[in-house]
């Protein structure tokens, strides 16, 4: 092996974490502002990829299969909040935990009704379809640079809007004190459901952009639940840094665990894991 091979896996171990940190960076904001277990988050991830497959196939066009599932993915998103989970915030977390398994249940029977339980496959747009070479025999997909430009823009974004604008500094307020928050008079019911439909609208952009380069297939939501959490309790619960360097630490571990350790490939992010806990129990950016 070369060492452009080892940049290809390195570039691809990027483009994972990115779409981790998509998924990731909405579960911490959830959990660590409005105190939520959401284990139906990953089903946000497999519902945009359905989205992008049914949207693309009827235009015809990713782009607008993309631009046309986020919104509804919003929607989703705030029904889901307003109708459901407003109802557990003083609830144990028992209660979070068994409404949104429920809400696995439902989003899988209403996937299987709308689309059933057939692998799907996204067509790659033609202008994104080629390889940029990196050497005389290896070359590197133009469609996963794409991925990780767009999750890379939304990354920055994201991080201006909670560390730079005064949405954002309601958002860290309200994940410190969350009744000072309500004593100021500022309406943490609004707050509450902007950050549920944030975290579902990431989620299912991540979803979609990754559908062309993976299988549209029933259980996507599960795997990239269990993932996502592993970067959550690495990066440390409710930190935005932490979930960026923790979906990039465990992208690269997956990546190159799966190089170097075939048959174990799925321990390593574990691994990786109980070193980071061993070393911080509250995370990379945990508060203590």
């Amino acid at each position: 092996m070369d060492t452009s091979y080892y940049l290809i896996q390195a570039l691809n171990g990027i483009q994972y974490g990115f779409l981790l940190f998509l998924v990731a960076s909405g579960l911490t904001l959830i959990f660590g502002i409005m105190g939520i277990i959401n284990l139906a988050h990953g089903s946000f991830f497999m519902i945009g990829a359905y989205l992008c497959w049914w949207l693309t196939s009827l235009t015809g066009n990713l782009f607008l299969g993309i631009l046309a599932g986020v919104p509804l993915a919003v929607v989703l998103g705030l029904l889901i909040e307003r109708f459901g989970i407003v109802h557990l915030y003083k609830r144990d977390h028992l209660y979070q935990v068994l409404f949104t398994y429920g809400l696995i249940l439902i989003f899988g029977e209403m996937r299987s009704i709308l689309w059933g339980n057939e692998v799907q496959s996204v067509q790659i747009p033609e202008i994104l379809s080629t390889a940029i070479p990196l050497t005389e025999v290896q070359s590197y997909p133009v469609y996963r640079l794409f991925i990780s430009l767009v999750c890379m823009a939304l990354a920055a974004m994201l991080y201006l809007v909670v560390q730079r604008t005064r949405l954002g500094m309601t958002i860290r307020a309200g994940a410190s004190n969350r009744e000072m928050v309500q004593a100021l008079g500022l309406d943490i019911a609004k707050l509450f459901a902007i950050v549920f439909a944030l975290g579902a609208a990431l989620a299912a952009f991540a979803g979609m952009v990754a559908a062309p380069v993976q299988s549209v297939f029933p259980g996507m939501g599960d795997e990239i639940l269990i993932v996502s959490l592993v970067v959550v309790v690495v990066g440390g619960v409710g930190s935005i840094k932490g979930a960026f360097l923790g979906a990039m630490l465990i992208g690269l571990a997956d990546t190159f665990g799966a190089v170097f350790l075939p048959h174990g490939a799925g321990t390593v992010i574990y691994t990786v894991m109980a070193i980071v806990l061993l070393w911080r129990p509250q995370g990379l950016f945990g508060r203590a």
